[in-house]
């Protein structure tokens, strides 16, 4: 029997929001104060459990060893383990969401769709390749069934999200006469898989501790550029 989510999980899931930080890295913005130091410390040691052990292998008490706090610190600051897990993985997604949904954004301004799409599209392969993202992804999936709440936020709140915003995107080139989009939706499917699908169905089932070497990344984004502007440019 699949256990259920705890009562508290929902409610860190919603008051997980955006982040200001610009930083491409898949790391939580950091609180510089003393509280902040040690919730930091926790969600650092937390993230490098969970990566090694996964989410049933890990608890609390080793947390808070590898934190350098004590247990009853690591629950002042997290109810139970899954809001630490939550909280974990919502940081790091908003670390990285939140510039690539400024750079789609910035898109619809373009005065080169090639030459900007191409800058996009270098930008989503390495953003979302990168090696602690694959496996915080990977982690995520492995837990699906347990924490449902949790998978669905991540799922809305990243490759979801990221269609829309392609979407919203594409329909905004298409008004210019950029690009010719019946179906902006289906237009951000298709960048989005041309793009990263062989790669990130790779990293996901070798489980490669490497990053991708960078020309493999560009060809590949190159490449997907290529394919969608033949589909998608005005002729």
């Amino acid at each position: 029997m699949v256990p259920p989510v705890g009562p508290g999980l929902d409610s860190t899931i919603a008051s997980t929001g955006p982040s200001s930080t610009t930083t491409k890295e898949a790391s939580v913005p950091e609180d510089t104060s003393r509280s902040g130091r040690k919730r930091q410390a926790i969600v650092e040691a937390a993230t490098a459990l969970f990566l090694d052990k996964g989410y049933q292998g890990t608890s609390m008490d080793e947390i808070a060893s590898a934190a350098a706090v004590s247990k009853q610190t690591v629950y002042k600051h997290f109810a139970d383990k899954e809001r630490l897990f939550s909280a974990m993985i919502l940081g790091t997604l908003t670390a990285v969401a939140e510039p690539f949904a400024t750079e789609i954004r910035a898109l619809t301004e373009t005065e080169d769709v090639e030459k900007d799409l191409g800058e996009l599209a270098r930008s989503y392969v390495a953003a979302v390749l990168q090696p602690r993202v694959v496996q915080l992804r990977r982690l995520i999936i492995s837990e699906a069934g347990r924490l449902p709440a949790l998978t669905r936020a991540y799922y809305e709140r990243a490759p979801e999200r990221t269609l829309r915003g392609l979407a919203d995107c594409f329909e905004h080139l298409a008004g210019r006469g950029l690009l010719k989009v019946d179906e902006p939706p289906v237009a951000a499917e298709h960048f989005a898989f041309l793009i990263l699908g062989r790669l990130l169905d790779k990293a996901l089932f070798y489980g490669l501790p490497e990053p991708f070497p960078e020309a493999e990344l560009n060809r590949s984004a190159e490449a997907g550029v290529r394919v969608f502007l033949a589909a998608y440019r005005p002729r």
